[in-house]
């Protein structure tokens, strides 16, 4: 990379964003434009300035989450490399991610491939995308243990809902609901539906996508 690398962090977290931060300015190659607080903040940036490089977390407050502002930057400002980063373990972004076109895919806490090797990867024209989800402990197993299915099962869970809505949602019956749930204890150890999600949300193993975008029905911000 001949010249320096503009660089925009977006995180709603002080310490991340600072962590960011402070690695971007120490990398050799980049500098960095601007630290916003909020999704909502890197959308309207993009808008009005050049830069070359987002690093912006998925999980972002103000009523728009990165995934939604990165899907928005990505088709308005195409030119411009993003990077989105997460503590949680939602494999889901990553399909999510890749169809909206967003370069590559950072875990926080789980990758074992620098911030720096990603972002020299993601300029020179790759797409880098974990090769194996995280391996995170849940009670006695991993999150790769479980089936998509039961997956899909536990985010219903998180959200308080009913085992007559779960499987309204996931077309399946309330019986095989049933089953799901019987089954992912049986593997956790975990006694009740209560541990289950309360352990799952603490975790950040599943996240529906309620939660993430924060209001379902505001996708644009203009």
């Amino acid at each position: 990379m001949n010249a320096s690398v503009r660089v925009v962090v977006a995180d709603d977290q002080n310490i991340s964003r600072g962590f960011f931060e402070m690695f971007v300015r120490a990398a050799n190659g980049y500098t960095l434009t601007a630290g916003l607080r909020t999704a909502r903040e890197a959308v309207a940036y993009a808008d009005e300035h050049e830069f070359d490089l987002l690093i912006m977390d998925v999980m972002m407050a103000d009523g728009i989450d990165g995934l939604t502002a990165a899907e928005q930057i990505k088709r308005e400002h195409p030119k411009i490399k993003i990077i989105l980063t997460t503590s949680a373990v939602e494999t889901t972004w990553e399909d999510k991610a890749r169809a909206a076109g967003i370069e590559s895919f950072w875990y926080k806490e789980y990758e074992n491939e620098s911030l720096i090797d990603l972002m020299d990867r993601t300029m020179a024209g790759e797409s880098v995308y974990p090769d194996d989800p995280p391996r995170v402990s849940f009670g006695k197993v991993t999150r790769a243990d479980l089936t998509e299915r039961e997956l899909d099962v536990l985010r219903g869970l998180t959200e308080s809902l009913s085992n007559d809505e779960i499987a309204e949602r996931l077309h399946i019956s309330p019986n095989t609901v049933k089953r799901h749930i019987r089954n992912i204890m049986e593997k956790t150890g975990y006694e009740s539906r209560l541990e289950l999600a309360m352990n799952a949300k603490s975790l950040g193993l599943v996240v529906s996508d309620k939660e993430r975008t924060n209001d379902p029905k505001q996708r644009r911000l203009k």
